[in-house]
């Protein structure tokens, strides 16, 4: 149809090979952190008995919702160790973790910036749609081209792709802090950062909170995925699976990803759901 093809593959492969080589410090710099924080919490967790690691999860489970949920962990995670995932478990849970670290340093301020800053939510609109709606697989494009293959670009690759929610509900929830309350701090002279602190962010906690949920379940969707690049953990089990048509080692190894999600999932909505009936 046309006489020309616009050269954006050429552009792309020249910006990213213009970063590796004039960047290099950096990323080598920021993979080494990731890799001492995702491999200490990974060491830590392995070096507790598992039976000890199941009581803590389960404790914590039952303080942030209830005893039928607590139990369903206690029944999941015995399940895990006994069919021999334990370890693997522990893998993606501490990716995950690292993951939603990075996702909260970075998307609690830009959200917070946002939610300020009309300029600047104009700006980040468009981008977060853009990332949310990019298929997942291409996020492990850039991550193995400026990290390589292993564990960090996969940590990397799940950071990115989780990291819109946060940002979105973060923004929301600031910006639906009744006027009155900013009014109010605003009356007794309260400083920018102290109506910050004081009173946006203890008022937003459960969107603020719901965002953390929802980064967390798409982490896990991309752990699962990022296993293609060697990020390990039960991602790797499941490809294991597909590759060789193990249907019963990929079920077991989802079986267990669905566990994983599902007491996250209930131990985030259960912290939003406290703080919110806490306020009210």
């Amino acid at each position: 149809m046309f006489s020309f093809r616009i050269p954006i593959k050429d552009w792309i492969s020249a910006a990213v090979d213009y970063l590796v080589q004039e960047l290099a410090a950096v990323f080598d710099g920021f993979s080494a952190f990731v890799f001492f924080l995702v491999n200490n919490l990974k060491d830590g967790m392995l070096f507790l008995h598992p039976l000890i690691l199941i009581a803590i999860i389960v404790f914590l489970t039952w303080k942030m919702t209830s005893w039928q949920v607590s139990l369903f962990a206690l029944i999941g995670l015995l399940i895990t160790e006994n069919i021999g995932l334990w370890e693997p478990f522990v893998e993606t849970l501490a990716l995950v973790l690292t993951a939603e670290i990075l996702v909260m340093v970075v998307g609690l301020p830009l959200g917070i910036f946002a939610a300020n800053s009309e300029r600047f939510n104009t700006i980040i609109r468009p981008v977060l749609d853009f990332m949310q709606t990019m298929p997942a697989f291409v996020y492990l494009i850039p991550a193995v081209m400026f990290f390589g293959l292993g564990l960090v670009p996969g940590v990397v690759a799940t950071f990115v792709f989780a990291l819109p929610p946060l940002i979105r509900l973060t923004n929301l929830g600031i910006r639906q802090v009744p006027k009155e309350l900013i009014e109010a701090a605003d009356a007794f002279g309260a400083t920018p950062m102290q109506k910050l602190f004081k009173v946006q962010i203890p008022v937003a906690k459960p969107t603020i909170m719901a965002g953390v949920n929802q980064s967390i379940m798409l982490g896990l969707s991309m752990v699962v995925i990022a296993a293609m690049i060697g990020a390990g953990g039960l991602g790797t089990n499941v490809l294991r699976g597909i590759q060789r048509l193990q249907v019963g080692e990929g079920f077991e190894a989802g079986l267990v990803v669905v566990i994983l999600a599902i007491i996250l999932d209930r131990i985030t909505a259960g912290f939003g759901q406290r703080k919110k009936a806490h306020q009210t």
